[in-house]
């Protein structure tokens, strides 16, 4: 038909940023497959790409601002909730200080480089302590670890999968998740040809994961001990010399830090706690330390636990000893085309990363780790009074869902009842939204431009692709980036297009003004000139690959529909570290300082615990409204083993109730031997309720952040602790059990909390 239109577009949805072809008919998606010329992904997508087309087609999606009038969201327009907003967060902010107001992003901030670019502006013009994100129920571990070990956050070591020949999976399911901290498209492709050509996979994990199912060989550990393996591999390498830096040994700082730190950790000590045979710990250092080219790679379920930094730190730990770190085939730093920290600056040197700021929580004095404070916190400083400073009383939220997505969501989702005020951008009515005062609605991805900032720093090979949007913007509604940009220009006096303005000319004048920079020089404002018309994130983008190592501009990426591909990784030690000693800083302070506390999980006595799991047709929980994600048979069902379903009483198909300290659910059981005796698994991102979301209330399922605890986190990086929660399963309607306890240390007290 004459208005049939091709587009070419980077999935929005994952981390993988698989390439996509979009068929329209006038206003209508007609049809989303792989693009088999993408350079990256070669036709791969799974089935949340192909969705694409329902969310943005979503009857429910909200298109117009909604305002709380009488206790009730009305409709309304961008000036009236602009307006709002206006009148009553200035005067709250002058009324009770600028620590009364919170600031929330959620996981889709980090698909929209728009929001990336604009978020920091925003928090600075409400210049509050208390910044929260999505990170710190995921994956700040991994960045802190790095960043001290590195020097910069997102210096995260990527398995060279398509080279590697040895490829260590702790607490991650690729072939589900698609990558996470790792963008590989295709990866039942990559690893399918990585055993093909002789490679081993291992999987370490207390599931039989669709990525274990599909190993040379599944290790089954005990929730939460992966620090304790990892360190037991680490003492067997440096016991039967098997450490082999190569050509790392002149940039390795620490070693002997290290050494003694694991000396307390052979396999015999640890095998009991980990679940996992001494002699199979021993194995599986030995064939890592042998194998021509290995990588280590831990992700959610390593991130997830109490231990968590130190987990992180060691998976980079062993790719060091292994002589693995920065070689092909190895795990290796990518070099992304925008220009970022690991780029910029002087080569091989810088501030690196600090932790212990004077910022800290006003009910727990836990401290600020990479300028966030722990998600697992929010709901206590909305909620508790009482001296120690003023508590939150406003909450900004940004494509985030922190009723649901964080700890004790129910103890969340009460303090929400009680801010002042709330104002949301989202593109639905959900468990958090629904507590707002003022929700902007998110417009759909397909109006928007897309470049993926964050994972082409996260890439198994360099590449960049931009795609323009597939639709034009909806008329009268303002782009995401200039939601973000009027909130904070409220709160500044001033306008969007003046910050806009002011975010380009600052950007500028840092590349002109580092030797480093190919615009190194130059003057800030002739560059600015030289962007031309464009307006917003995408001239902020263009501006970041002229700054780039590739001598590339957007226009570049425009006239590349497919992606331009970089090349594979290649060695940058040690022009990528910014660390103050120019080294790699294998055992910084702050991780040494921390380590005494691995001896506490060699006397763990918890019986059964709760882990979490995901889906290929989910993403957290901003998926469910869409058929095609939710048909099927129920997925959000406990799984349990044989044993441990006949100890607890209950059947295959029957219902259970999962009881932990702070909460609990009813759910349908799946029995199962896919899950070690002593765990239980539910996913996360379901128990939908009271939304404006028809298809996701018509597949609610339960809510497993009714059973994490608030209470405990990851002391060193303040990431909640998700997986290895204590738990009680019944049959549903028996007598209430016992809740089971856990003492929680106060951070710097050594007292329990609880």
């Amino acid at each position: 038909m004459t208005d049939e239109r091709t587009s070419y577009r980077i999935c929005p949805l994952c981390e993988a940023t698989c390439g996509l072809v979009i068929t329209t008919r006038g206003e209508r998606v007609v049809s989303v497959r792989g693009d088999t010329e993408d350079e990256f992904s070669r036709g791969f997508a799974c089935p949340k790409g192909i969705a694409l087309g329902e969310l943005h087609h979503d009857p429910d999606r909200l298109t117009t601002p909604l305002i709380r009038r009488n206790g009730e969201l009305v409709p309304a327009t961008f000036e009236e909730a602009f307006a709002e907003i206006a009148a009553r967060l200035p005067k709250l902010i002058e009324e009770h200080g600028r620590n009364a107001v919170a600031v929330y992003l959620g996981n889709p901030v980090a698909h929209d480089h728009a929001a990336l670019l604009y978020a920091p502006m925003l928090i600075k013009a409400l210049g509050t302590d208390h910044r929260y994100s999505a990170s710190t129920v995921d994956q700040m571990p991994k960045h802190l670890a790095v960043g001290l070990m590195f020097g910069t956050v997102m210096s995260v070591p990527i398995p060279d999968v398509d080279r590697t020949d040895h490829l260590l999976v702790l607490g991650a399911n690729p072939l589900v998740s698609n990558g996470s901290l790792f963008t590989a498209p295709d990866m039942p492709g990559r690893l399918r040809a990585l055993r093909k050509r002789g490679g081993r996979l291992v999987v370490v994990d207390p599931r039989r994961t669709r990525t274990a199912k599909a190993a040379d060989e599944h290790v089954t550990i005990r929730p939460g001990t992966d620090a304790l393996l990892l360190a037991a591999m680490a003492h067997t390498l440096f016991a039967e010399g098997l450490v082999t830096l190569g050509r790392l040994a002149p940039h390795v700082s620490g070693l002997d830090d290290v050494r003694e730190i694991v000396a307390a950790y052979p396999p015999e000590t640890v095998a009991q706690a980990c679940g996992v045979p001494a002699a199979d710990i021993r194995r599986l250092a030995r064939e890592l330390a042998a194998a021509p080219s290995a990588a280590v790679y831990g992700r959610i379920g390593t991130c997830t636990t109490a231990h968590g930094t130190l987990a992180s730190w060691l998976v980079d730990v062993l790719n060091v000893l292994t002589g693995n770190l920065d070689r092909p085939g190895g795990a290796l730093f990518t070099k992304p085309a925008a220009r970022t920290d690991n780029t910029a600056g002087e080569p091989g040197r810088g501030r690196g990363v600090r932790v212990g700021g004077p910022r800290r929580t006003r009910v727990r004095g836990l401290p600020s780790v990479l300028g966030e404070f722990p998600a697992a916190t929010l709901a206590e400083e909305i909620d508790t009074p009482g001296p120690g400073g003023e508590r939150i009383r406003a909450l900004v939220t940004v494509a985030g869902n922190p009723a649901l997505s964080t700890p004790n969501g129910a103890r969340l989702e009460a303090a929400l009842g009680q801010l002042d005020f709330m104002v949301c951008i989202d593109a639905y009515l959900n468990e958090t939204t629904r507590h707002a005062d003022v929700v902007l609605p998110a417009p759909s991805p397909l109006t928007r431009s897309q470049y993926d900032l964050p994972f082409a720093q996260f890439s198994t090979r360099n590449v960049a692709h931009w795609s323009p949007p597939v639709f034009p913007p909806s008329d009268g509604r303002p782009s995401d980036g200039e939601l973000i940009l009027r909130l904070a220009a409220i709160m500044l006096g001033t306008t969007a297009e003046a910050l806009d303005d002011l975010v380009v000319q600052r950007t500028a004048a840092a590349a002109a003004a580092d030797p480093s920079s190919p615009l190194h020089g130059r003057d800030p404002a002739e560059l600015v000139a030289e962007l031309g018309e464009r307006r917003g994130a995408d001239r902020m983008l263009d501006l970041m690959l002229r700054a780039g190592p590739y001598d590339l501009t957007l226009d570049d990426l425009a006239a590349a529909p497919h992606g331009v591909d970089l090349g594979p990784l290649q060695p940058r030690i040690p022009e990528v570290l910014r660390t103050p000693s120019g080294t790699i800083e294998l055992a910084p302070q702050p991780i040494v300082d921390d380590a005494p506390r691995l001896a506490d999980l060699l006397t763990s006595t918890a019986g059964l615990t709760l882990v979490g799991r995901r889906d290929l047709r989910s993403n957290n929980s901003w998926m469910h409204n869409l058929p095609a994600m939710v048909k099927g048979a129920d997925r959000c069902t406990l799984h349990i083993s044989p044993s441990d379903a006949v100890a607890a009483g209950i059947v295959d198909g029957g219902r259970a109730t999962v009881t932990s300290r702070v909460g609990a659910v009813e759910v349908t059981v799946l029995v199962t031997d896919d899950v070690r005796p002593g765990v239980v698994s539910l996913p996360h991102g379901w128990g939908h309720a009271e939304t404006g979301m028809s298809v996701a209330r018509a597949h609610a399922g339960v809510n497993s952040n009714l059973l994490t605890d608030e209470l405990e986190i990851d002391p060193l990086s303040g990431n909640a602790v998700l997986n290895g929660i204590p738990v009680t399963v019944t049959p549903a309607g028996a007598t209430e059990p016992t809740r089971p306890t856990r003492s929680v240390v106060a951070a710097g007290s050594g007292k329990p909390l609880s």
